[in-house]
């Protein structure tokens, strides 16, 4: 990641490939509604938890790397 680069997590993205709500990846994940609902809203963070996103990956049967998105900042 370089500097101005923010990452957004692509869960709308694997949420619609497999067919499931943001709720339906909480309860699958174990990482809160909330959580979740708040990462996949964000346009853009500078960090997130570790824990979460190993999480998720491992509930879309994909790498942390596939679950990142680098984007530039505006």
């Amino acid at each position: 990641m370089s500097r101005g680069e923010v990452v957004k997590l692509r869960i709308r993205e694997f949420a619609a490939r497999e067919g499931w709500t943001l709720k339906e990846v909480a309860d699958r994940s174990g990482v809160s509604y909330n959580t979740v609902k708040s990462y996949a809203r964000s346009p853009g963070m500078a960090m997130a938890d570790i824990g979460a996103l190993l999480k998720l990956a491992r509930t879309f049967d994909v790498s942390i790397e596939e679950l990142l998105d680098f984007v530039e900042q505006q």
